[in-house]
C-alpha cells in the first residue's frame, strides 16, 4: 500500500502536466466550438473505442461474444458522440461538470466517511458513502445553473436579477434529481469500464495519457451522461 502510495506521488507532476494539456485543448474546443469541438469529440470518442475493442477482445473469449460486445461498443461510443455533437456546447459543459462534481464528491466523501464498498470484485474502492457524496456535489452543481438561468430569465423579463429564495427552491426541485442522476450515471460508467478491465485483466485501458492511462478511463464516466444529456435534449426539444 505504502510503495502504491508513493508511486502515485512520484507520477504526480506528470499527471499534472497531462491534465493540463487536456484542459487546455478542451478549453480551446469549446471556445471555438463548431467543428473544432465536434473534431474533438470525433478524435476522443476513435480513440477511447479503440481501447474498449483492445479490452474486448482480450476479456471475451469466444468470437460470438466478442462480435457482441463491439456491436454494443459501436453503439455506445456513437450514441455518447453523436449526443455531444448535437446538444448545445453550453449543455455539454454542465454535464460534464456534472461528472467532475461526482469524482470530486465521491473521492472526498470516501475519504472521509469510508463504509461498504458498493461492489468490491470490481472496483474495490467504491463506497457507499462516496457514491452519495458524488449525488450530492452534483445536485447541488446543476441546482446552482438552473438558479442561475432562472435569475437571468427573470431579469430579461424585467422582474429581479437576484435568486429569490421561491426560485432557488424551484431550482432545487428542478436540478438536484437531474443532477442526482447524472451523477449515478457517471458511476455506472465508471463500474462497467472497471469491470471490462478486470475481465481484460489490465490496469489501465491504455497508456496514451502519461499519468492517466487511456483516453477510455478519462471519459468512461462521461459517456453516459452524455447519452442521458443528448436523449433527454432530443426528447425535450
Amino acid at each position: 500500500m505504502a510503495d502504491a502510495e508513493a508511486a502515485r506521488r512520484s507520477d504526480l507532476p506528470i499527471r499534472l502536466a497531462s491534465a493540463a494539456i487536456m484542459l487546455a485543448a478542451l478549453a480551446a474546443a469549446l471556445i471555438q466550438g463548431g467543428t473544432v469541438f465536434d473534431g474533438l469529440v470525433l478524435v476522443v470518442a476513435a480513440a477511447a473505442f479503440a481501447e474498449f475493442a483492445r479490452l474486448a477482445v482480450k476479456g471475451f473469449a469466444t468470437p460470438a461474444a466478442r462480435a457482441a460486445a463491439l456491436l454494443g461498443g459501436v453503439v455506445y461510443f456513437v450514441w455518447a458522440a453523436l449526443a455531444l455533437v448535437v446538444i448545445p456546447v453550453e449543455l455539454a459543459v454542465v454535464a460534464l461538470g456534472a461528472v467532475i462534481a461526482t469524482d470530486t464528491g465521491a473521492f472526498f466523501a470516501g475519504r472521509a466517511i469510508g463504509g461498504p464498498r458498493i461492489a468490491p470484485s470490481i472496483s474495490p474502492r467504491k463506497t457507499w458513502a462516496g457514491l452519495v457524496g458524488g449525488m450530492l456535489a452534483s445536485g447541488l452543481l446543476v441546482t446552482a445553473v438552473v438558479a442561475l438561468i432562472a435569475g437571468a430569465v427573470s431579469g430579461v423579463l424585467g422582474g429581479p436579477r437576484t435568486v429569490e429564495t421561491a426560485t432557488l427552491v424551484r431550482a432545487a426541485a428542478i436540478g438536484f434529481p437531474i443532477g442526482a442522476g447524472l451523477a449515478i450515471a457517471a458511476q455506472a460508467g465508471d463500474f462497467f469500464q472497471s469491470w471490462l478491465k478486470r475481465r481484460a485483466g489490465v490496469k489501465d485501458s491504455s497508456r496514451l495519457i502519461p499519468g492517466h492511462g487511456g483516453v477510455f478511463d478519462r471519459v468512461d464516466g462521461f459517456l453516459p451522461v452524455a447519452i442521458v444529456a443528448g436523449s433527454a435534449w432530443g426528447l425535450l426539444g
